[in-house]
């Protein structure tokens, strides 16, 4: 009996402490089911407030996308007036340059009035050079000429002097014309004029007329063997030729 009541004794108290811990279990069951609740109220506030300002930032993302396709609406719409403005400018730019390229009635003038001074200039120093080549060629054609009008009195001094005697050549007279044909000669060469070597030389037609032809075997071919009448150069040019007689 004392050990059948034992054992009931021991299934109640079994009994009771199953159902202490049940209840302890259920317990902590509320307990976890309370906090999960608190923190499903924090998540989903927090959410809400998420969510508020998720959309308060959308809005701005919203507002600033429309702002920006205001202004690029406003870009292409000035973009548009640009290019027809740039259209419009550019006929204006065409015709200032146009008008560039194209030279004033002034500068056109200045030209003309430039290149026409150029081509008087450069007549007029054709002009002068030939003025002066025209004055020297008169000059030396002038001087040609009285040389040539002196050169008979040289010749009648020389025959007068060739002619002369020995015993007469020592007297004062003829020793007094001696002198002035020295100075008549002195002043001929000073000015340029200038005897041409004849005797002993080639014949040159271009400084010799030959007057007469003699057979001499002496000498060689066109060498002249005696010259007749002195012929004289002034500078570069022949004044008299000289008459001479050619050996063949």
């Amino acid at each position: 009996m004392s050990d059948r009541m034992s054992k009931e004794d021991m299934v109640k108290e079994a009994v009771e402490e199953a159902k202490a811990q049940a209840a302890k279990q259920a317990e902590e069951a509320e307990d976890t089911d309370g906090t999960a609740d608190q923190n499903t109220g924090d998540v989903s506030g927090d959410g809400q407030n998420g969510g508020e300002d998720l959309s308060e930032e959308n809005q701005d993302t919203a507002d600033a996308a429309d702002a920006e396709n205001a202004e690029e609406a406003e870009g292409t719409k000035d973009s548009g007036n640009g290019s027809s403005a740039d259209k419009d400018a550019k006929p204006e730019k065409k015709k200032l340059f146009g008008k560039k390229n194209k030279k004033d009635k002034k500068d056109e003038k200045i030209e003309e009035l430039t290149d026409r001074l150029t081509r008087q200039m450069a007549e007029f120093d054709n002009f002068r050079k030939r003025t002066e080549k025209e004055k020297s060629q008169m000059y030396e054609i002038g001087a040609k000429d009285i040389i040539e009008k002196i050169l008979p009195v040289v010749d009648n001094f020389e025959r007068g002097l060739a002619s002369m005697p020995e015993g007469e050549k020592a007297t004062p007279f003829a020793e007094g014309m001696e002198k002035i044909y020295k100075q008549l000669m002195t002043t001929l060469d000073g000015i340029g004029v200038k005897p041409i070597e004849a005797v002993g030389q080639e014949f040159n037609p271009d400084f010799h007329n030959a007057v007469m032809h003699v057979e001499d075997e002496e000498l060689g071919e066109n060498i002249i063997a005696e010259e007749f009448q002195k012929g004289y150069m002034y500078r570069d040019s022949v004044v008299r030729h000289s008459m001479v007689k050619v050996a063949n």
